[in-house]
């Protein structure tokens, strides 16, 4: 397989990847996409309710919420990167096309097609890594408002002190983001592991 994606006829060996190539490119395309979608309408309802509460917030009322600050920062940055991983997705499926092609000329080389997949993988480590700082930040405000709520259970001006279901979504909504970094990865994890055989 050392020179199979260089300049030679279509093999069969060929066409099996250029086949994986476009099923795990539409597999991975679509998972990350509805898992952005769920993610990004959950961010999106999280800022919203956090900027409502905040404006109807009695004044002795502390402000920790999830919604705001680092963790929403984080996540939106690795929505955004997850958002180009979803592009490169497809062009796994157009490189599987590529492969197909029944002129040399016109497919990629082997070292194109791997360097293309080791830059996919590093885009991707760096959406996980934004994704897991997403998570740090979520759950350590999660655990702040664990320990505060013990004495705001009875008081109403801190009822912003409990966790609430709008923090359980927040983690939910940065689980399906790190979920859909992983499948990306392993989809590009795959395909080298298939060129390199």
């Amino acid at each position: 397989m050392t020179s199979q994606l260089d300049n030679s006829p279509a093999p069969p060996n060929l066409k099996q990847i250029a086949k994986t190539f476009r099923l795990v490119g539409w597999v991975s395309f679509w998972a990350q996409l509805v898992l952005a979608i769920i993610s990004g309408l959950i961010f999106i309802f999280a800022v919203l309710s956090a900027a409502a509460f905040s404006r109807s917030a009695t004044p002795g009322a502390s402000a920790a919420n999830p919604g705001t600050g680092g963790g929403i920062f984080f996540a939106t940055c690795s929505l955004f990167v997850l958002a180009y991983c979803i592009y490169r997705s497809f062009q796994y499926v157009q490189l599987g096309r590529r492969l197909q092609e029944t002129n040399p000329s016109f497919r990629p080389k082997k070292s194109e097609t791997v360097q293309f997949l080791w830059r996919s993988l590093l885009v991707r480590g760096v959406g996980l890594l934004l994704a897991v700082m997403a998570a740090e930040a979520i759950t350590g405000v999660l655990l702040g408002k664990a320990f505060l709520s013990m004495g705001a259970i009875f008081n109403p001006l801190a009822i912003n002190q409990i966790i609430q279901p709008l923090d359980i979504f927040l983690v939910l909504a940065n689980t399906h983001l790190i979920t859909a970094h992983f499948i990306g990865s392993a989809a590009s994890l795959w395909l080298l592991n298939r060129i390199n055989r």
